[in-house]
């Protein structure tokens, strides 16, 4: 086998293989001779057909396959051992002239390779970024403590209507004359929230509404431009809602207002645990040092995507094999037309920019991960999911059954793999780079991602 490659314009690679029977024969003659010891030919006891028929029958395809393996093997054993920075999968080249695998040997096999541009990504004690720590203070400690107690907070029965009150009762169809419509739409306990009703005057009517009242409104009105709601709460379809012009009548029969919990002791132990905290003091200071560990994720994040922003402008524009990637980009969209690969195309080489920077960053650095890095990884994104939900005092043995279950999942895997490699190269490169720290707060902070 002879085994050729040039890059002319450094980005854009051919390849050419010429494979000779010496490549493959061996590999279809052990292949047929399994066939034959295996085939079940009428006339013919097992193992006893003759050879050739059998290569008459399965010779071309095996031929073919043996042919294809070889050329497959050959080709990255190349790229690897020649250390060639392929992007993507080979292409079967615009050069290649039809084979006809059925003639003699040699065959000649021509493929597109793209190539990544040479670059270097370096960073050093000379670049100065930016880094910005989050203030954690009273506005913030007070917002959590408000979720701790909203989250921990229960509705209780009342006799009067306000604002954000709950009502339950019993809604019925009314006729022109404000009767009740024989044989109209009626719900029992229908549930309703006045404060979301969109429209004043149908909301008015609520106003200092007490239990056993009977209200009468008319809920397309209420609810203009929501067909959804009105086909929850009078249970109806949507059709239904759509022809609906009549009023209804709403007895109430229950008033709930929900109350948030006192900041008290038994608050303390629902979110930290048991005697963790005693006072409202070390409540706040627990709050504070949670939010310190939950921004220092924050800060981390924007610095990563600062040091892109960076090394991006530092590095400059890079020269893609753009014919080649975008036929890639179209071989792995099957099912997408050329319009999306070029408006996509643009987006998917800033990607592959900051990947290809990424990859020289952790390999300057001798970032390795390891298994129990990539488990942590998992721990950790549990974690945030359960304190989205106020759960900030989640048992290990949770945490652990939850990472490995995200473990099983093999398209979760490359995610946590993605994150280890992240928070490793994070803290890594903040002790190599000259960081400018900066002290904002959360909004402003906020404002500064948003741009």
């Amino acid at each position: 086998m002879n085994i050729s490659f040039e890059a002319k314009e450094k980005v854009n690679g051919l390849m050419t293989i010429v494979v000779e029977d010496a490549d493959f024969q061996a590999d279809v003659e052990k292949t047929l001779k399994d066939y034959r010891r295996r085939a079940n030919i009428p006339g013919f006891r097992p193992g006893m057909a003759p050879m050739s028929m059998i290569k008459r029958q399965y010779g071309p395809s095996v031929k073919m396959d043996a042919i294809n393996k070889v050329v497959g093997q050959e080709l990255y054993k190349y790229i690897q051992e020649n250390k060639i920075q392929m992007l993507g999968e080979p292409l079967p080249s615009e050069q290649q002239e039809p084979v006809d695998i059925e003639g003699q040997a040699p065959y000649t096999f021509k493929f597109d390779i793209a190539v990544a541009p040479e670059f270097k990504a370096e960073l050093s004690a000379k670049d100065k970024i930016d880094y910005y720590t989050i203030t954690v203070d009273d506005k913030l400690i007070d917002q959590q403590v408000d979720m701790y107690a909203s989250r921990a907070g229960r509705y209780e029965k009342v006799d009067s209507f306000e604002g954000n009150d709950m009502l339950k009762g019993d809604l019925r169809e009314l006729d022109a004359e404000g009767n009740t419509l024989e044989g109209g739409i009626t719900v029992e306990a229908a549930i309703m929230m006045p404060q979301y009703i969109k429209v004043d005057d149908q909301k008015k009517l609520f106003d200092g509404a007490k239990l056993g009242d009977i209200i009468t409104f008319n809920p397309k009105k209420a609810y203009p431009e929501n067909l959804g709601e009105l086909t929850s709460l009078l249970k109806i379809t949507r059709e239904q809602a759509e022809t609906l012009t009549a009023d209804f009548s709403f007895q109430i029969t229950e008033i709930s207002r929900f109350t948030k919990a006192e900041v008290n002791q038994e608050l303390f132990d629902q979110a930290f645990g048991k005697d963790a905290v005693k006072s409202e003091e070390e409540f706040r200071q627990r709050i504070s040092d949670d939010l310190k560990a939950q921004l220092v994720v924050n800060s981390d994040f924007k610095f990563l995507r600062d040091v892109r922003t960076y090394l991006e402008k530092k590095v400059g524009d890079l020269t893609y094999p753009d014919a080649i990637l975008k036929r890639v980009m179209m071989q792995n969209n099957k099912d997408k037309d050329a319009d999306y690969v070029e408006k996509n195309y643009e987006g998917s080489i800033k990607e592959l920019t900051w990947h290809l920077m990424k990859e020289q960053l952790v390999e300057a650095n001798q970032i390795k991960i390891e298994d129990a890095e990539v488990k942590q990884a998992a721990k950790e994104q549990a974690r945030a999911q359960f304190a989205q939900y106020g759960m900030t005092n989640v048992p290990d043995e949770y945490l652990e059954n939850y990472a490995q279950e995200m473990l099983k999942k093999q398209d979760s895997v490359q995610g946590l793999v993605d994150r280890a490699i992240d928070a490793k190269l994070t803290a890594v490169l903040k002790t190599v780079v000259k960081l400018n720290e900066k002290t904002v707060s959360l909004d402003e902070f906020n404002k500064l991602m948003a741009e």
